[in-house]
């Protein structure tokens, strides 16, 4: 019961914030003028909770394929943050395997959890949280011939302990600008408002560009965008979320690089470190109504 309580609570406030995602901020003139100054943007795509340990139409094998090929513009890389000790997906065979072919082809491995579930850090105790981070890292070093320097929180929730913690495994926390909100599976997962949720949420970052707020690296400025790889829908409409973040940066105005995505592996790294959180004095804690809905069964 308290869990379907929970459902429906959860759904009640998705529902009131589709409201606020109707529509774009318009663009001032001021923000015009800003923007003139300001370098191209390119989107740096992110991916969490994967790999998919699913022998049926595996979700993450085909935001694979999607990446490698697609028409607007081949071998795409983005920064998978994986789940390296869960049996539903790097814990499994078919979950290895397919981290080994995300760093074979060239895309970063971030750490998500090394724990049996998708489990909130900070939850864990001292000892828990020292012990997953090193078990993670160790998982990821055997792949790729280094430990990781990303770490995106399960829930996206940290605090002073945990950010610490990172820290002292050299991990850095990389968070994201926009979002597909495909997160939360609950069985009917499409996104109808996926174009709508894309175009406010650019308008909004675009504003913070005009400001100067986001850096420049490489001549461009990186535009953290995060999906859920486990998710199916995502999965198969991969290629249509690369047009719309296309559109959507037209449509509100701002210019992207010749390469609208990231297709080298250092230019990711460099990008995706620029754009971590740099010191506990930047640290959020989530409202508790977040922390609530987040619950263990949410990615």
């Amino acid at each position: 019961m308290k869990q379907l309580v929970k459902v429906f609570s959860a759904f009640a406030i998705a529902v009131g914030l589709l409201g606020c995602i109707a529509a774009p901020i318009e663009m001032t003139p001021q923000t015009q003028q800003n923007l003139r100054t300001q370098a191209p943007i390119r989107f740096l795509l992110t991916f969490d909770d994967g790999p998919s340990a699913s022998g049926f139409y595996n979700p993450t094998v085909t935001v694979l394929d999607s990446l490698a090929r697609n028409p607007l513009q081949p071998d795409i890389k983005a920064v998978f943050f994986v789940q390296t000790r869960d049996s539903r997906a790097g814990g499994s065979e078919t979950g290895r395997q397919i981290m080994r072919r995300e760093h074979a082809e060239g895309h970063l491995l971030g750490f998500h959890t090394a724990t049996r579930r998708h489990t909130n850090h900070r939850s864990l105790d001292t000892q828990e949280l020292e012990q997953s981070l090193t078990d993670g890292s160790a998982d990821i070093a055997a792949i790729s011939q280094a430990s990781p320097t990303l770490v995106r929180p399960p829930f996206w929730n940290y605090d002073k302990r945990t950010f610490a913690a990172y820290q002292q495994h050299g991990m850095h926390v990389l968070l994201t600008d926009l979002s597909a909100n495909d997160g939360k599976i609950w069985g009917f997962n499409a996104s109808p408002r996926r174009r709508a949720n894309m175009l406010r949420q650019l308008s909004e970052v675009r504003e913070r560009i005009a400001l100067g707020q986001l850096p420049t690296v490489d001549g461009v400025i990186p535009v953290v965008v995060t999906f859920h790889d486990l998710n199916r829908y995502t999965a198969r409409h991969t290629r249509e979320y690369l047009q719309i973040l296309l559109d959507s940066a037209n449509a509100t105005g701002l210019v992207t690089a010749q390469k609208a995505f990231y297709d080298d592996t250092a230019a990711l790294q460099r990008a995706a470190m620029a754009r971590t959180v740099r010191d506990s004095s930047e640290v959020v804690e989530l409202p508790g109504i977040w922390n609530w809905l987040w619950g263990a069964d949410t990615h």
